[in-house]
């Protein structure tokens, strides 16, 4: 099971063909389970420009499988997920990243990304799985 990430539904919008939408269309292909994080829904969303495009996003976005942090102690989580960072000389430079990274761990689920900062990170978080 994966949890999509921002960077990866960004290309797809894009149609750019990298290893990581291969990879993504591999999963769709063959039924795998997948789903996106709720913070992703809002990452992709707050950067599109024009209406009509925010609302076909949206309707696309709204057929996959939304997931969620646990409960009030995940953000604490998160937070210590970063602290556990710096100290090993990574700065993860979003913190929204951070909250995407606790809904996979909490979630079970393989990180599927296009950003260098999930592979830095899982050096620190050794729970942390990403393709």
């Amino acid at each position: 099971m994966y949890l999509i990430d921002t960077s990866v539904i960004i290309d797809i919008l894009k149609g750019t063909v990298n290893a990581k939408t291969e990879l993504y269309g591999r999963i769709v292909d063959n039924g795998i389970s997948y789903g996106i994080s709720v913070f992703t829904c809002f990452e992709v969303l707050q950067g599109i420009k024009e209406d009509k495009t925010f609302e076909e996003v949206k309707r696309a976005l709204a057929t996959i499988t939304h997931y969620h942090l646990k409960s009030s102690e995940s953000y604490e989580a998160a937070a210590t997920a970063y602290r556990r960072c710096r100290r090993s000389g990574v700065t993860p430079r979003s913190a929204v990243d951070l909250l995407i990274a606790q809904t996979a761990l909490e979630n079970k689920l393989i990180l599927l990304h296009n950003d260098r900062d999930f592979d830095l990170m899982a050096r620190c978080i050794e729970e942390l799985v990403v393709a």
